[in-house]
């Protein structure tokens, strides 16, 4: 669906126009390496709901999927077990007063907690974290600002972005390949190593997951920024792992350019038979990989196209590298 937009021309003598400017460096340092990602959410985030005594706990007003609980009896939570202990020591007469969070609004309701062979039943699911894989696009060494994905980290079931309270990236080595096909996107396998961390996750936003390089920088090769302008139809590549921590590239071809978009800004088709053997298309946990046209970093992979899994899209990495900058 394609959004309109009106200028309004203003008749008036003097108009100042804010403007950013942006420090990145006109080098950055490729990615491609896989990576864990983990971020702790801002409140506490429900999910789902269960039945207790054959029946869905309700509150008043009415709790909803995606709804954040801030506060247990105007006690503030930021974790699950800060959940449970606030819910243990406010409970009155079977109920307990939360402070929702639902978009910009917040609100309050009283929630019935059932008493189940001394366990308190919410009938909430709830979540106060995610984890998952990617590839990490870039490191500016300039300012060790990294960037990856090319788009935000949403909970699948609420469909609702994570906001960030702390998170980090972090070593992983890829296990095995389930293999796209037509309908169905497949996925990278990985085994994770929480405790190797390379950096701190300081947002998730519409064009990726941006943060600060806190592990040693690699001493490895630059590459030019590609501006928008710059990118052109035809023979490109991108830089991902398929297998342990093996990096290799592999040949695309860029089909469509589309500067009107937010983060499908590149539309591209896999020509490398060696990586659709392994992974019949584009497969998930190769978001973030970086994309290289005339030897400069001009892009990252987003997304799969499911009914033709061959194909993908693709985000400008300068829109990455300014929404890194962007306080």
């Amino acid at each position: 669906m394609k959004k309109k937009f009106i200028l309004f021309l203003l008749g008036i003598s003097i108009i100042i126009t804010p403007f950013n400017v942006f420090a990145y460096s006109d080098q950055i340092l490729l990615g491609g390496d896989n990576i864990g990602i983990h971020i702790d959410s801002k409140g506490i985030l429900i999910i789902g709901f269960y039945k207790v005594n054959g029946a869905y706990q309700k509150g008043t007003p009415e709790i909803a999927i995606g709804d954040q609980i801030i506060k247990v009896a105007n006690e503030k939570v930021e974790t699950i077990s800060e959940l449970t202990d606030a819910i243990e020591k406010n409970i009155i007469q079977d109920q307990i007063e939360l402070t929702l969070k639902r978009e910009d609004k917040i609100f309050t309701t009283n929630l019935k907690i059932s008493d189940i062979d001394g366990v308190y039943k919410t009938g909430l699911y709830v979540k106060d974290g995610i984890s998952g894989l990617g590839t990490l696009t870039y490191i500016d060494p300039g300012t060790k600002i990294f960037g990856t994905l090319g788009h935000e980290i949403i909970e699948s079931t609420s469909s609702k972005r994570i906001e960030v309270k702390t998170g980090s990236i972090f070593d992983s080595k890829v296990t095995k390949i389930i293999k796209s096909e037509n309908g169905k996107v497949g996925e990278k396998n990985a085994q994770l190593n929480q405790e190797n961390i390379f950096g701190k996750i300081e947002k998730n936003t519409l064009y990726g997951v941006f943060g600060t390089y806190t592990a040693q920088i690699p001493n490895s090769k630059l590459y030019q920024v590609g501006k928008p302008e710059e990118v052109k139809l035809g023979k490109a590549s991108i830089y991902t792992v398929l297998s342990n921590n093996q990096m290799n590239e592999y040949e695309i071809e860029i089909t469509k350019i589309n500067k009107n978009s937010n983060i499908k800004n590149i539309t591209f088709e896999i020509t490398d038979s060696r990586l659709l053997e392994e992974t019949g298309g584009v497969i998930q946990g190769m978001s973030g990989s970086p994309i290289i046209q005339n030897n400069k970093i001009v892009g990252a992979v987003t997304h799969a196209i499911v009914d033709h899994v061959e194909n993908g899209y693709g985000i400008f990495i300068t829109t990455m590298l300014e929404e890194g900058e962007k306080k």
